[in-house]
């Protein structure tokens, strides 16, 4: 097989031409840096590791494109690349950002889970849940969640004196309010408990 024909794209990428047709599209530092040029002759053995040289090359692209807007777990990292550069790729991509140090999945959960707990006043068990839907190990979320967990009593009490502090007059705004807070992950038992103390009011 020839390579008849390299123009250049955007983004940095270049249309391949193989015998005279168009073949694919291949990152164009991958292209240089392998010494391919027009005239070249190529077999699809070479042609195959080009596609995996250029797919893992455009992952590492992604993947800091993807870090520079905000921190992720690797688990994140590798599911959002995989669908464009396929699983291999986002493997190795997402590891050498780790190596790099821009992806720590313990700094991650850790962040994301004081966000939770603070911003959005999540129980620890819907923190739990947030966190191992980013793939965080189970082990990673233990550590960060004994160290971060408000008391839930406490935040249940918040949210019923601002949020909903004229959402518990009757026994129907009581209950809208109870499937709310259980929405956010708090037990129904530590629910009724705090709402108790508010019986007299």
């Amino acid at each position: 097989m020839l390579i008849t024909a390299i123009e250049e794209k955007r983004k940095g990428m270049s249309a391949v031409y193989i015998d005279g047709e168009y073949a694919m599209k291949l990152d164009t530092f991958t292209l240089a840096h392998e010494g391919i040029k027009i005239g070249c002759e190529i077999d699809d053995e070479r042609l195959y590791e080009l596609v995996k040289e250029s797919n893992l090359s455009r992952a590492k692209e992604k993947a800091l494109s993807l870090l520079g807007y905000r921190s992720r777990s690797r688990h994140e990292l590798v599911e959002k690349i995989a669908q464009l550069y396929g699983t291999e790729a986002a493997e190795a991509a997402a590891d050498r950002m780790v190596e790099l140090g821009l992806v720590d999945d313990e700094q991650f959960a850790r962040d994301f889970a004081e966000q939770l707990f603070t911003k959005k006043f999540f129980a620890q068990r819907r923190v739990e849940y947030e966190l191992i839907q980013k793939g965080i190990d189970r082990d990673i979320i233990d550590i960060v969640v004994e160290e971060l967990a408000p008391d839930p009593d406490e935040q249940i009490r918040y949210l019923l004196e601002t949020k909903y502090r004229n959402k518990i007059g009757d026994m129907n705004a009581r209950r809208k309010t109870a499937n709310a807070l259980a929405s956010l992950g708090y037990s129904y038992y530590d629910i009724n408990s705090v709402l108790s103390e508010y019986d007299d009011e």
